[in-house]
């Protein structure tokens, strides 16, 4: 194949002299299906104090209310891959951009909690849907060079898709505008589907159909000439990498530990509690005493430490390695929860300690987000080669959304049998057996060839 020739004086060649600013654009554009995400996810958490009075509903119900959009977003994650595959990325984004509009505008405008539960579904579905397309879009047209810098942007939209939830609920906290709360989310949703109608197809998809010259097409357009031609060829090679393995070669000796280490990552990750602080926080606190105002503000805070330690997690997880980080950050966890649970279990639950749980829930959080937030994508983005990501990866990805729902399906009813200092020390044990479980079959992932960590995945001792 001929590299598509670009004449040095083309402004196009002058403007993107090395693909960065066209490729960063894209990435933008998609990865507002990540802040969607983490907006629609986390605005449920101040919403929900007015929306269970209005609709005089019990604690079975508000779980009902927030599960079930982990109920659309099993569906969509389920349906998302083969969807892209048949319609293309860049349709399949469009599309989840019309849902999240037509979810976020249902949703806010329910007469019921029927109707609400409905809409929530259906915002699920988006949910599902963005969380696979919009990472396999960025990683297949951005630079290799960048890609993993671009990907990462995604998991920081969701962050502060989540941040922008909790500042949009503490706005409207006063007036209880829930409605308002839920209708915000069609703005970024509008403003992704105006986006995307301008970007170009995944080349990956367009190779698929035998599409080539719209696939170089596009190429050019995120990269140089020079790498337009190794671009078309290692994605060729990859595919038909790919076709080689079945779901039983992935479940086979080779691939095996890598996926239990990969359910493993997946597991520890939800089951040390996380979505409940993400969905019932403002919940929890005003059952703690505060008021609704003052919960929701505690929840932004607890946002902004989410945010932060995000990034600060990417900055440092290429310097101190991945199972450092991981150990350090799970175990920091398990102290934060221990802590929580304490604070539920003092008798007189105010002053200077609903201070301290404050601060106790935002150090889990901000330990969290460095280590577990991360390392569930990147973990299983490493540890398995390119030709089984998708098949060997999914694994993890189903482990995350299912034990995501139970939670959220579980937390206040949880707390009525073994109330709130149980539920959190019961995180606890659970987090620190994911804790022993790490140690024993995380290995150092930073700098090694796949080769490498295939071998010491293979060992069942602990690595150092």
């Amino acid at each position: 194949m001929r590299a598509l020739k670009v004449p040095s004086s083309s402004p196009r060649r002058a403007e993107v002299p090395d693909g960065r600013p066209t490729a960063v654009g894209p990435t933008l554009v998609a990865a507002l299906g990540g802040l969607l995400f983490g907006y629609d996810t986390g605005i449920i958490s101040a919403a929900l104090l007015y929306i269970g009075p209005q609709f005089d509903l019990g604690d079975q119900a508000q779980q009902i209310v927030v599960a079930s959009l982990l109920v659309g977003a099993i569906i969509g994650v389920a349906v998302g891959g083969s969807l892209m595959d048949r319609v293309g990325r860049k349709r399949t984004l469009i599309g989840t951009a019309v849902v999240f509009i037509v979810g976020a505008a249902v949703s806010a405008v329910s007469v019921s909690v029927v109707e609400l539960v409905v809409a929530r579904v259906v915002l699920g579905l988006a949910i599902g849907c963005s969380s696979v397309a919009v990472p396999a879009y960025i990683a297949e047209i951005a630079p290799a060079r960048l890609r993993g810098r671009l990907v990462s942007v995604n998991q920081l939209m969701i962050s502060t898709g989540i941040l922008s939830s909790y500042l949009v609920g503490y706005l409207l906290s006063d007036s209880g505008a829930w409605r308002w709360m839920l209708a915000i989310a069609t703005v970024p949703a509008i403003g992704m589907l105006i986006g995307l109608v301008r970007l170009g197809e995944s080349p990956r998809w367009l190779l698929t159909r035998g599409r080539t010259d719209e696939a170089r097409r596009v190429l050019a357009r995120q990269h140089t000439p020079e790498e337009v031609d190794r671009e078309l060829a290692d994605i060729a090679e990859s595919m038909a990498e790919e076709r080689q393995f079945s779901y039983r070669d992935v479940l086979g000796k080779r691939f095996r530990p890598g996926i239990i280490l990969g359910v493993g990552v997946a597991a520890t990750n939800q089951l040390v509690g996380v979505n409940a602080v993400t969905y019932y926080t403002p919940t929890l606190l005003t059952r703690a005493g505060f008021g609704d105002s003052a919960a929701i503000l505690s929840s932004v805070g607890i946002g902004v430490a989410n945010v932060a330690f995000t990034f600060l997690g990417y900055l440092l997880v290429d310097r101190v390695g991945r199972r450092p980080l991981l150990l350090t950050g799970t175990g920091i966890t398990v102290a934060a929860l221990v802590a929580i649970g304490s604070l539920y279990a003092a008798t007189d639950l105010t002053g200077i300690n609903q201070v301290l749980l404050v601060l106790a829930l935002m150090a889990y959080e901000a330990a969290f987000s460095a280590s577990l937030g991360i390392s569930m994508w990147l973990v299983n983005s490493e540890i398995f080669p390119t030709a089984v990501r998708g098949k060997a990866g999914s694994f993890g990805l189903a482990t995350h959304w299912v034990l995501n729902l139970l939670i959220s399906l579980t937390v206040l009813t949880t707390i009525q049998a073994i109330t709130p200092s149980g539920l959190f020390f019961t995180y606890a044990v659970l987090g620190a057996l994911g804790f022993v479980f790490l140690a024993r079959r995380m290995p150092e992932t930073r700098g090694k060839r796949l080769e490498e960590i295939e071998a010491e995945l293979q060992r069942p001792t602990a690595r150092v």
